[in-house]
């Protein structure tokens, strides 16, 4: 199989989704747009919801292979929960596009039978090793939810703030800070 005729698919299609919106990309725009032939491109994807599906759960894999690595090489949910969050900062600055087609994009929209970002596994995880904090009382027990939320929400306003050029200075000058304020919202005063 020849995977540089997907992955050039893919890429022309993130970047169309992010610009234009799905629903204003058509396929003849994938197919110009990334110089690939229309036979290949409803070969490998069959139709429009076949690329976009298939973008979906590239980054979701892509996600979830790094987190799950994080949580290999780093023994704290502490360690852990800043390594996510610094993790998203550097996506964010060096791959907008796939932060805004992850944060941006109602993918429910026109991917109904994918799960919600938020429900994906790559987020089941940020959940867990926030619940293993509180197992081991790194982190105040409080509903799972509440918590991922505070550890991660302002780190991903920050995201869209970058994404939408509200920010003065690059983002990854925000990650002290905004770890600072997210680990003291959730540590246990225990930790």
């Amino acid at each position: 199989m020849q995977t540089h005729i997907p992955n050039k698919v893919l890429t022309t299609a993130l970047n169309l989704f992010t610009t234009k919106g799905y629903f204003s990309t058509s396929m003849r725009d994938i197919t110009a747009d990334s110089a690939v032939s229309t036979g290949s491109v409803y070969h490998y994807f069959k139709d429009k919801e076949g690329v976009a599906t298939a973008l979906y759960r590239s980054m979701i894999e892509r996600m979830r292979v790094a987190l799950l690595h994080i949580v290999s090489t780093h023994d704290t949910s502490h360690d852990q929960c800043h390594a996510v969050i610094s993790l998203l900062f550097k996506i964010a600055e060096e791959e907008p596009e796939v932060m805004s087609f992850m944060l941006y994009t109602k993918h429910r929209e026109f991917l109904p039978a994918e799960p919600p970002v938020c429900s994906s596994e790559p987020f089941e995880i940020m959940r867990s090793m926030v619940q293993s904090g509180m197992d081991k009382g790194e982190i105040e027990q409080r509903d799972v939810l509440v918590a991922s939320t505070c550890l991660y929400g302002g780190a991903i306003k920050m995201i869209t703030s970058h994404l939408d050029g509200i920010l003065d200075q690059p983002l990854s000058s925000y990650l002290d800070d905004i770890w600072a304020c997210s680990w003291r919202a959730v540590a246990s005063s225990k930790s």
